[in-house]
């Protein structure tokens, strides 16, 4: 019962670190319909100006080790949330956000009790806390004494808690503090009066009362004291009780820096005093600490709820400036008999405008959207096709999460997944070409499309010869018309026309041109049909290409394509599609499906093959090696739980999800030589970061798996780094696998070997 208890309570911890990492992202969960359309009415209502602090202090409360900075803050964000809650118009909003900010931190409160709480914490911070306004702590200050060793003094527990709480304390210090300066006014003052009663134009003695920071004291510094003949004069008696100063350790200071015993008696007796008020009042800070620990949960919540309700301020604020709007936001019928046009499942978008414009200074072109299936898009070079997709892709990303958008009006259904692919790169560490980033991309699309889908393909298939790319344009074009997803595929690929293509509901939409002065110019409106006007040539000479290279090419042109047989001749390349032949630099010929005898597989392609596979071998490996190990462990009770390893991987160009963020993983990097990087870590995202900080390793990729606890994770590195290296895999190094209290020395974490099934 009692490890029951403790597994629990660690799972809350981690969870509660976990919401921490999370934050304000919370927002962008896949939210159920009811929650984001409270969310969505929640924000429409906001309308109030917060100031105040972010949260971020459970650590600090965890390790008694906050300051009175960090209750005031908290006690901001209580107060804050109490303020919303005795407002009638804000006290709607805060129970709306309610579910969200549950959404975003997985703690469910009920609304009394958060605000009961919150009356509580913010009271009993009242109670400890010394707050702005209040003026009963002032730092000591004497005339003769320099200002700066009292500002040291006292500067660092002053002003933290409420005097009543340190009263004795902060009286003693008092004293203390009027006695050194009695002590010095009796001491070193005559010295000064006498020194500058005696001044010499051609030198004599000299002295002052100085602040001896590094030494926290404060001494006479002078020269030349002991007068040539003793009158009894005032100062003398004084300057016999002169000595040298000593420091902490018993060494002279210098023979410049000079006290009286009656001084460092009362120096000793105000830093005795001042020791004991600052470890009173860390005492009481550290007492806070550990009773708000205890309500932790509520201060997550709070904090998570303002974050929520001033993201949505700014928001509402700056999309009120850009005159964005909010959007309708429906639900997707669930019904397999329901029509795929059917009106629940469209989307309509009226005055769209690029969310980088804005429409307030009159910079925006405003289009029309009305999508009830998939668009194939063209239009011109320069006329607005990657804007509307992204402006698209903006409005709906933003309206299934209840916020603004750029637009007059929007309905927006909840899509479950929205994708966009606009142009590739290609990637030489990888060994794969443009085209083969983009096709790898096509297959994340196509497998994870679905009925509720919003699909946003730029320019698809260009980074290959026209005619096999044109019919791996309409064959994913017809595979997405058949899913039935909506979305837009734009492209320059006007043979796709030719094709005869098997859509159902697939629609043709252009980027509009108008002719102007003999020239045809993009409107970057969108319109109904096929615009086969690439502006080419125009876009070329705008860009500054040479005149003569465009003359050039325009009579080529002319010569290919004159009086209107383009599309004649795309059917005359379509039908030779079928025999033509290439020939590789390898000298081996292919026809245009690759099927020869003797091909070869190009070495761009077996090398991804190969890494591929690698991976695949690598994580059953790491699976049997580590479910085994866990086993081990649980059997001897060293866990208290069987865990199971669940296995993620990183991509290049990829970073690691949140969750990994101050969370013990074991990870294995993947060179481009094949080699392998066994390692572990408390934060995955700067660890990856920073290995891709080096240029061979920039388009790395990475197995990992999180585990709960630091100790663990160096456990399972040592263990798979002295597997890998038995069974085979090259790895480049095996420093790893000789971790102190887990060695190599031991049978259960190297000698044995683990065989894997085939």
């Amino acid at each position: 019962m009692k490890r029951k208890k403790e597994r629990k309570k660690r799972k809350k911890k981690k969870r509660r670190e976990t919401y921490l990492l999370q934050g304000a992202d919370g927002l962008l969960f896949s939210l159920s319909y009811p929650v984001f359309s409270s969310s969505s009415f929640a924000r429409q209502l906001f309308d109030f100006v917060f100031s105040g602090s972010p949260l971020g202090l459970v650590k600090l409360l965890e390790l008694r080790e906050a300051n009175h900075i960090e209750f005031c803050r908290i006690k901001c964000v209580l107060d804050e949330i109490l303020q919303m809650h005795r407002s009638s118009d804000l006290n709607k909003i805060l129970k709306l956000l309610m579910d969200p900010t549950w959404v975003a931190t997985g703690l469910k409160i009920d609304f009394d009790t958060l605000v009961n709480e919150c009356e509580w914490n913010s009271a009993r911070i009242g109670e400890i806390i010394f707050l702005d306004g209040e003026s009963d702590q002032k730092i000591s200050y004497h005339p003769i004494i320099p200002s700066d060793f009292f500002e040291d003094m006292e500067s660092p527990w002053k002003g933290r808690v409420k005097r009543i709480h340190v009263e004795e304390a902060f009286a003693e210090v008092e004293r203390a503090a009027e006695a050194l300066s009695l002590a010095i006014t009796e001491d070193f003052l005559p010295i000064i009066s006498r020194i500058k009663a005696s001044t010499a134009p051609l030198g004599g003695p000299k002295g002052e009362i100085v602040y001896a920071r590094e030494h926290e004291a404060v001494w006479f510094k002078g020269k030349r004291f002991e007068p040539v003949v003793w009158a009894g004069t005032p100062g003398e008696e004084q300057i016999k009780q002169l000595k040298p100063a000593i420091d902490s350790k018993g060494r002279k200071v210098g023979s410049e820096w000079l006290t009286t015993e009656k001084v460092e008696d009362a120096l000793t007796r105000y830093h005795d005093a001042a020791d004991k008020a600052k470890a009173r009042v860390l005492e009481l800070l550290r007492g806070l600490s550990a009773e708000l620990q205890t309500k932790i949960n509520i201060l997550i919540f709070a904090s998570m709820l303002l974050v929520i309700a001033k993201a949505l301020f700014a928001h509402v604020s700056e999309g009120r400036r850009r005159r964005w709007v909010f959007p309708s936001l429906v639900e997707f019928h669930k019904s397999k008999d329901m029509e795929p046009l059917d009106e629940a499942n469209w989307m309509k978008i009226t005055g769209l405008s690029p969310y980088w414009l804005d429409v307030a200074q009159g910079s925006a072109v405003r289009n029309i959207v009305d999508m009830k299936s998939l668009f194939l898009l063209t239009g011109p070079n320069g006329g607005g096709k990657s804007s509307l997709l992204r402006s698209i892709c903006a409005v709906a990303l933003l309206g299934i999460c209840g916020f603004m958008v750029p637009a007059d009006s929007a309905l927006i259904p909840h899509f479950d997944s929205i994708m966009l692919h606009m142009k590739s790169y290609d990637s030489p560490a990888d060994g794969k070409s443009s085209f083969q980033i983009e096709m790898s991309e096509m297959r994340s699309i196509i497998t994870g499309a679905t009925s509720r889908s919003l699909v946003l393909i730029d320019e698809i298939c260009r980074g290959t010869e026209t005619a096999k790319g044109t019919c791996i344009a309409g064959s994913i074009v017809e595979t997405l018309d058949k899913i039935g997803c909506l979305g837009i595929v734009s492209t320059h690929l006007h043979g796709i026309f030719t094709l005869g293509l098997k859509t159902n509901n697939a629609v043709y939409k252009a980027m509009g041109t108008e002719y102007v002065d003999g020239k045809t110019k993009p409107t970057w409106k969108l319109i109904d049909g096929i615009c086969r006007e690439s502006l080419a040539f125009e876009t070329a000479q705008k860009e500054g290409i040479p005149e003569i290279i465009i003359r050039r090419a325009e009579e080529l042109y002319l010569s290919v394509y004159a009086n209107d047989k383009i599309s004649d001749r795309n059917e005359t390349d379509l039908e030779h599609f079928y025999v033509d032949t290439i020939i590789r630099t390898s000298g081996e010929v292919y026809n245009q499906f690759g099927r020869t005898t003797g091909e070869t597989i190009s070495p761009k392609i077996k090398s991804t093959n190969e890494m591929e596979a690698l991976h695949k071998k690598v994580e059953s490996a790491v699976n049997i090696v580590c479910q085994k190990k866990l086993k081990e462990l649980h059997e001897q009770k060293i866990t208290l739980e069987l865990l199971e390893i669940n296995c993620g991987t990183i991509l290049p160009r990829q970073l690691p999800p949140p969750s990994t963020v101050n969370a013990s993983s074991v990870y294995v990097l993947f060179r481009p030589d094949k080699k392998l990087y066994i390692g572990q870590t408390d934060n995955l995202r700067d660890r990856v970061c920073v290995h891709r900080s080096k240029k061979e390793l920039q388009n790395a990729s990475f197995l990992y798996f999180l585990v709960p606890g630091k100790s663990l994770a160096r456990e399972l590195e040592t263990v798979i780094t002295n597997q890998l290296s038995i069974q085979g895999f090259q790895l480049v190094t095996t420093a790893d696998g000789k971790h102190r209290n887990f060695g190599t020395g031991t049978a259960d974490h190297s000698t044995e070997v683990v065989t894997l099934r085939q």
